[in-house]
């Protein structure tokens, strides 16, 4: 019971890792605040966790209404008197070429994965201040470390994530606030399916690499112990994880891998 009466705030609890990150942390004796923008898909989230159900709040919250954020953070406030934890799961992916990626589907995944992360993060700091501290972890990619085939946007706004959330850190290193840099690689969930085209329509399928990847559940066993340890930086995954530190130490090896790696 590492949690026991944390308050925990997860965007993007309606499914993949945010959701066994839900059922993760009330195992482990916290209460969580769930959000994402369908009240139903959270409501299914909360009867779910059976017997604790009381131990999971339903917050509905659409990333590409950030101006709702600091009513919406005022709300936990006043009905849990804390915010011990925020989780930002909350993101979208992208499948197409430069070329074929038009401005307003550029401009939706940066509002949702960088601009929509940050607007809840300023909604919540203040807070966490106030209180003494608390602890603040973004859901990256290894895209994050390195650009990728039909992933160019997505990429980019999970590198500004690191960027941001970096310095949210080295601002506040004796404001007892600790933020974690979450760094899923192939994670079995719906992000590929989910994922935009260049005209912003729905990708609709799953990619082979995301299906043979690991399952939510033990992606969310790995983040709460890292969260526990409160370490600044986690990887997700399984061997393809490797290829962070192969772009880091061999450069030219990694474009000759990359080269010949099927971006789907």
């Amino acid at each position: 019971m590492r949690y026991l009466n944390k308050i925990v705030w997860i965007a993007g609890a309606s499914s993949g890792i945010g959701e066994s990150l839900v059922y993760a942390f009330i195992q482990e004796g916290a209460t969580v605040i769930a959000s994402a923008p369908f009240e139903d898909q959270l409501n299914q989230v909360r009867e779910k966790c059976g017997d604790k159900m009381e131990y999971c709040k339903v917050l509905p919250l659409d990333m590409l209404e950030p101006d709702n954020f600091q009513e919406l953070a005022e709300k936990v406030i006043r009905e849990n008197k804390r915010i011990d934890i925020l989780i930002h799961v909350a993101g979208i992916s992208q499948r197409a070429l430069v070329q074929e990626t038009e401005m307003e589907t550029v401009r939706k995944i940066m509002e949702i994965n960088f601009f929509g992360a940050v607007a809840l993060a300023k909604a919540v700091l203040p807070i966490m201040l106030s209180q003494g501290g608390g602890q603040i972890a973004a859901v990256s990619s290894i895209v994050g470390k390195f650009g990728f085939p039909l992933r160019s946007v997505y990429s980019a706004s999970k590198h500004a994530m690191h960027g941001f959330f970096e310095s949210l850190q080295a601002e506040n290193l004796n404001n007892s606030i600790d933020v974690t840099m979450i760094i899923p690689g192939r994670v079995n969930t719906e992000i590929s399916f989910n994922a935009v085209t260049g005209d912003g329509k729905t990708w609709g399928k799953k990619d082979p690499g995301q299906e043979g990847g690991i399952s939510t559940e033990k992606a969310s066993r790995i983040i709460l112990n890292a969260l526990y340890k409160k370490k600044k930086e986690v990887l997700v995954g399984g061997r393809e994880l490797a290829m962070v530190y192969i772009k880091r130490f061999f450069p030219g090896l990694f474009w000759k891998m990359v080269n010949n790696i099927k971006p789907t």
